[in-house]
């Protein structure tokens, strides 16, 4: 008579010891995968939930497949669901408590997957800083690799329809990271920004318009002074 098996929990899943699995074998946990799929749940406290099992159980750094469907909530809607996959990604690109790192295969699969951000992810990461600046050096080191971020935080930065708050967190993450090809595009905003300022202060029975706009050339006149001393 067959029995049917119960599924591991998280508890019990920590009495592993994964190393002794082969990269790609904790897919096969019905605890695992069930959380897995649970990270396209349609509540967010489901995803978060879904997120702390697979971050608790170390799932996440063990296998590449899972680390990609981690990847994929970086847009996540609910930004603690965003806050938590972000923080998870950069866990796995840091060495853990043990002095371990994450396996090649894993680290290889986000790395490519983070060189392959272009603005709506970068801009996710922008919208989750504006509500947590605290998470900026997290939020840096997921973009380390990738040689495109420079630019498109660049472009964002300059955007005057964008919210104030997202081009601050653009320009405060180029200098966070070191994009050092952002520097003429920033050279150029700072000298409109001044010529503005002047002319606000030339003529100060004008109206008052893009006044919000130069509060971000202090951002700007830092950012350009710690990317020059790189």
């Amino acid at each position: 008579m067959d029995v049917e098996q119960e599924p591991l929990t998280v508890s019990q899943l920590s009495l592993f010891d994964f190393d002794d699995f082969t990269t790609g074998l904790v897919e096969l946990f019905p605890t695992v995968w069930a959380a897995a799929e649970n990270l396209t749940a349609q509540e967010p406290r489901q995803r978060l939930q879904a997120l702390e099992i697979l971050d608790k159980c170390g799932a996440i750094r063990l296998s590449p497949l899972i680390a990609y469907l981690v990847f994929t909530r970086l847009t996540d809607p609910d930004l603690e669901v965003r806050k938590r996959v972000v923080q998870a990604l950069s866990d796995v690109l840091s060495i853990d408590q043990t002095g371990k790192r994450a396996p090649d295969a894993v680290r290889q699969q986000l790395v490519s997957q983070l060189m392959r951000m272009r603005t709506r992810e970068i801009y996710a990461l922008l919208q989750l800083l504006s509500s947590a600046a605290q998470m900026l050096p997290v939020v840096s080191r997921l973009l380390l690799g990738n040689p495109y971020a420079g630019n498109h935080l660049a472009e964002l930065a300059t955007q005057r329809k964008m919210p104030l708050e997202i081009r601050r967190q653009a320009i405060r993450l180029i200098g966070e990271v070191g994009y050092l090809d952002a520097i003429p595009t920033l050279e150029r905003m700072q000298m409109r920004l001044e010529a503005r300022a002047s002319g606000q202060q030339a003529m100060p029975f004008a109206p008052p318009g893009g006044v919000d706009d130069l509060e971000l050339l202090t951002d700007v006149k830092y950012v350009l002074l710690r990317l020059r001393s790189l």
